[in-house]
């Protein structure tokens, strides 16, 4: 393979949360004495970025002044051919771009544009927490509309209860994540068309957090929410960012996609109010490296990589942890772990499901914080010698470990 998606980075002191706070009380545990931490709980990724990312950092650094500026041209042409050759978007345009200083920032500028302080916004659960956090901390109240896990094993949105709940609730914004954070769903265009043709009917803006759609696994594809019809187009503000594909949160950076001229007006002043919204030097360049033809074959062995993990890892689940159920995710790297049938056959809670892994280093997270009431949140962004590691962990250690004890083995 050209690209090293193989080697055991080791990240411990050099500014990576996944590993430095562990123990900290809001991080998952230390393991204990003979076992190293696997991270699998922050949603970053255990991969080195695209060479083409540090390329483009390195030639800038080496200029040694870093004042006032303005974004590059390169910086429009990159995200606009970016998103024709991954998404198929024709008549992208400069002017419709805009800078976000990070997905959540942009998401509380829309919403600041749609709604005044303690109004209702609609969002899907299992939900993501930094959506909820967010919300809550701006005076906004979240109503969920839970989405379906079917026989199918798929996660599906309820479109009768999402448009009751727009109604009861005199619901004029909603926040849809596609791909879906934490479920992995990715949406098909009938799905996203039956979502928009609702909130059409009920005057509802949209803000569209599309971090996750460039890691696409086995085969599914992306549609941007703002491609579905020209309603969808107008009514909808759509967040991207290279953060999530190229392992770049450290650096901040993200954008917004509007067409519709007057909301695009009325996003960018609410954005300026706080002189916050301010593009980092090194964060622009990081994109436009992330956005040449190496950092897109980077992305597409990325996504073999991460099938690959994302397969080893629900064929584990579904042939050796009985009573813990997983919809395969077809984007994203994160698994949602359904653990209610386990917790009660065993009679354990979810916090001492929880220590068990963290006990062997298996840092994984708690789901309750997205929603979920017996759930597990684990990141699957790392080399699949590690992800093999701990499974065996969690089968010897844990699954296997108490049912053996409880069967008399």
């Amino acid at each position: 393979m050209k690209f090293d998606f193989e080697s055991l980075i080791d990240r411990r002191g050099l500014d990576a949360l996944a590993v430095d706070v562990l123990g900290s009380g809001w991080a998952p545990g230390t393991p204990k004495d003979g076992f190293d931490a696997i991270p699998m709980w922050v949603a970053d990724m255990n991969f080195a970025t695209a060479p083409s990312v540090c390329k483009a950092i390195h030639a800038r650094v080496d200029h040694p002044t870093f004042g006032y500026f303005d974004p590059r041209d390169e910086y429009y042409d990159a995200i606009i051919r970016w998103q024709a050759d991954r998404n198929g978007v024709k008549g992208l345009a400069p002017e419709h771009i805009g800078y976000e200083n990070g997905m959540l920032g942009g998401l509380l500028s829309a919403i600041g544009t749609f709604c005044s302080r303690g109004d209702n916004v609609l969002l899907h659960g299992p939900v993501y927490m930094g959506f909820s956090m967010a919300l809550q901390n701006n005076g906004y109240h979240a109503v969920i509309s839970p989405l379906i896990y079917g026989e199918d094993g798929v996660w599906r949105m309820d479109f009768d209860d999402m448009e009751r709940k727009i109604v009861e609730n005199r619901i004029h914004a909603a926040i849809f994540c596609s791909p879906h954070n934490p479920t992995g769903r990715v949406w098909e265009r009938w799905e996203i068309e039956r979502a928009m043709e609702i909130y059409r009917k009920h005057d509802v803006f949209v803000v569209s957090d599309e971090i996750w759609s460039d890691l696409i696994l086995n085969g599914h594809r992306h549609i941007p929410t703002q491609s579905v019809s020209e309603d969808a187009r107008e009514r909808t503000v759509a967040l991207y960012a290279p953060s999530k594909t190229f392992n770049l949160a450290g650096l901040i950076g993200a954008y917004h996609i509007i067409y519709n001229p007057y909301l695009r007006d009325r996003v960018e002043k609410e954005s300026s109010l706080s002189h916050y919204n301010s593009m980092n030097l090194l964060s622009m360049y990081a994109l436009i490296g992330a956005y040449q033809e190496e950092g897109r074959e980077w992305v597409n062995a990325l996504c073999k990589v991460l099938s690959e993990n994302v397969n080893y890892a629900c064929d584990y689940i579904e042939t050796h942890f009985k009573g813990i159920r997983a919809a395969r995710p077809q984007g994203t790297y994160m698994v949602f772990l359904d653990c209610s049938e386990w917790l009660e056959k065993h009679g354990r809670t979810l916090d001492e499901l929880l220590r068990m892994g963290w006990d062997v280093g298996v840092a994984w997270q708690d789901g309750r914080q997205h929603g979920g009431i017996s759930h597990i949140r684990l990141n699957l962004a790392l080399p699949l010698s590690r992800v093999k590691e701990a499974f065996s962990r969690m089968d010897r250690y844990v699954f296997r470990s108490v049912s053996g004890l409880e069967e008399g083995i």
